[in-house]
């Protein structure tokens, strides 16, 4: 599902560059639940939006979901996202106006689940989450499990094969959180997809079946970038 050979990202600093994020090699199989742990400042994010094609590494080669993301252009990988990646923002995302039904509808949008059934598979999820009776709500009127539940059932509406989470636990309490998540892992679980999650939490990581410290995918590779950037990874 997800293969990583030498991938670099860095970021201009005035007159430096400083290295974001480098992973030496990373592999992840379809149907894997993994967490990328690691402290701040250590590249999580980076690595999840290299991985989503938000961001285009400045070296390295990338495949996700069967497809090239080092060599699309921008507009390919955004359709690529839409089509076989769903994506769960530590803020969530939803849009104040629009209901919790509308908001995982906008998931369907870009996506290969758009389409005449798209309401009743939004539907359907909100059901299967525990949100039937409250679908018809907008984000203010939900409590934050609630509001995280919409996000996941907008991540899911597209039925991709790969979901990407970024601290998903960081904005509520551990114990409706870790309700929510493992929810969402037993619905991934059924369905076959791959899950990548990064996150500081030692207790969100031990929910997945395996961990990868981001510490040990850099190897020589990252110093020695930190070093010819002259700036620290």
């Amino acid at each position: 599902m997800i293969h990583l050979r030498s991938v670099q990202k860095s970021y201009a600093r005035g007159e430096q560059r400083v290295l974001a994020c480098a992973v030496d090699r990373l592999d992840i199989a379809a149907g894997e639940q993994v967490a990328l742990i690691g402290r701040s400042g250590t590249g999580k994010t980076t690595l999840l939006h290299i991985l989503a094609g938000i961001l285009r590494p400045d070296q390295g080669e990338i495949e996700v979901a069967g497809a090239r993301l080092d060599g699309m252009s921008e507009s390919a990988r955004d359709r690529h996202r839409g089509q076989h990646i769903g994506m769960v923002y530590q803020t969530f995302n939803l849009l104040q106006p629009f209901t919790a039904l509308e908001n995982v509808l906008l998931g369907a949008l870009f996506g290969r689940g758009a389409g005449h059934d798209a309401k009743r598979r939004a539907e359907a999820l909100l059901q299967q989450v525990g949100l039937g009776e409250r679908m018809h709500h907008r984000p203010g009127q939900l409590s934050v499990g609630q509001v995280q539940r919409v996000a996941i059932c907008r991540a899911l509406v597209n039925d991709p094969e790969l979901i990407l989470m970024d601290e998903p636990l960081g904005n509520q309490d551990r114990a409706t959180g870790g309700q929510v998540l493992d929810l969402l892992l037993d619905i991934a679980r059924n369905g076959g997809k791959t899950v990548v999650m990064v996150t500081h939490d030692p207790e969100s990581a031990k929910r997945m079946q395996r961990t990868v410290d981001l510490a040990t995918l850099r190897s020589d590779l990252g110093a020695a970038a930190a070093a010819s950037h002259g700036g620290r990874a």
